[in-house]
């Protein structure tokens, strides 16, 4: 019998991406599985029912759950979920590995293998598989536009019969796969960008995307592509640098991520309060407590005429091209766990042991074991 590789609506409010897009079926019948989908999984990006060719349509997730020997998510699923998964299936997705404890435990009292898209390791061959990097690029691309669109200014300069109109200054603070493309989206659309961060081997993308290097005197070059936590006069440092940089922006876009802990404050009120009536500033660091100490989750607040908004899940709002770039990243890693239309797990390959969460009743995420184990090897 053919491996069921399944793909449930997501549940999450506000979520709109699936974890499989039409364009992607084609791929996967190469790998000889059997594709479920439920009813409605694709309406929200974009794709209806008849648009997935050759996929078995299943009207409730509870049937689906219980045929699944794949199962592809976009969201964690939720406890409820969690639970319905079929005995030593596998579980395919953001699995926010940090939190989620009873989902977790649910994984391993039920032999779940779970893969997490967060703990993909940032290595070359496994780059078509990094979700991370592929959702980061739409999330950098969309703070411009949401900047854009809340500024009372132009970005680009415009020399015209009326006079000229000086373009807007961008600061992006974060230089990863988010911040880069903030970077290159704010340049095209005209602006003068500036950024910064604490990585120094990042300056040389920087400038190669037209923009111009914040210099503090820190560096925190970190593993795994991330950076170091500062230490308190590090902080201090950048801060006071950064600060300046801050008060003369029109826009300023906050990126800055430390993965399993709360988002490092950068921005502090009192630099708020130096800032321009009608400068924005985009936190892209809200869901982890943000980068702004005004920051408020999903809330545009106007503090003295300065808008700090702290978009949430902001992938989701380009969900079709969010979805297209996710299903392929899902594809790619099904394509190391199937041959030949048969499972083939492989505890050899960095991919796959790097990114199980679970597997036969244990919690193989180090991090996430010493927090629910005690640090208990398995």
């Amino acid at each position: 019998m053919a491996i069921r590789v399944a793909v449930p609506r997501e549940t999450q409010t506000g979520e709109r991406r699936v974890a499989l897009v039409p364009s992607v079926i084609k791929q996967l019948d190469k790998l000889g599985v059997e594709i479920l989908m439920e009813s409605g999984a694709g309406k929200e990006s974009g794709f209806n029912d008849d648009a997935y060719e050759g996929v078995r349509i299943v009207e409730s997730a509870d049937e689906l759950y219980k045929d699944a020997d794949v199962t592809l998510k976009v969201q964690p699923p939720t406890v409820e979920e969690a639970g319905k998964l079929k005995q030593g299936s596998i579980v395919m997705g953001f699995m926010a590995p940090h939190e989620g404890d009873t989902r977790i435990k649910t994984f391993t009292k039920n032999k779940v293998t779970s893969f997490s898209m967060e703990l993909v390791p940032r290595i070359t061959r496994a780059q078509s598989i990094d979700a991370l990097s592929s959702q980061a690029s739409i999330v950098g691309y969309k703070s411009v536009l949401l900047a854009a669109n809340m500024m009372p200014k132009l970005f680009p300069m415009l020399t015209t019969a009326a006079g000229t109109i000086r373009p807007s200054t961008v600061v992006v603070i974060g230089a990863g796969v988010a911040g880069l493309q903030a970077i290159a989206t704010a340049k095209r659309l005209g602006a003068v960008v500036e950024a910064y961060d604490v990585r120094s081997a990042t300056k040389e993308q920087v400038e190669s995307l037209g923009g111009k290097f914040i210099k503090t005197g820190v560096s925190a070059e970190g593993e795994g592509g991330y950076a170091r936590e500062l230490t308190d006069e590090e902080k201090q440092q950048q801060a006071d640098v950064l600060a300046d940089h801050i008060a003369k922006a029109d826009a300023v876009i906050t990126t800055a991520a430390i993965p399993g802990k709360p988002a490092p404050k950068l921005i502090d009120t009192a630099t708020v309060e130096r800032m321009k009536r009608g400068a924005v500033i985009i936190d892209l660091a809200a869901e982890t407590g943000g980068n702004c100490e005004v920051t408020k989750a999903g809330k545009e607040v106007d503090h003295n005429g300065v808008i700090v908004y702290g978009p949430k899940n902001t992938a989701s709002a380009l969900c079709q091209h969010a979805s297209e770039m996710y299903s392929r990243n899902l594809y790619n890693f099904l394509a190391l766990i199937i041959k030949d239309g048969e499972l083939a797990l492989d505890w050899d390959d960095q991919v796959q042991t790097d990114s199980c969460l679970t597997h036969d009743g244990e919690i193989k995420h180090g991090p996430t074991r010493e927090r629910l184990e005690g640090g208990k090897k398995s």
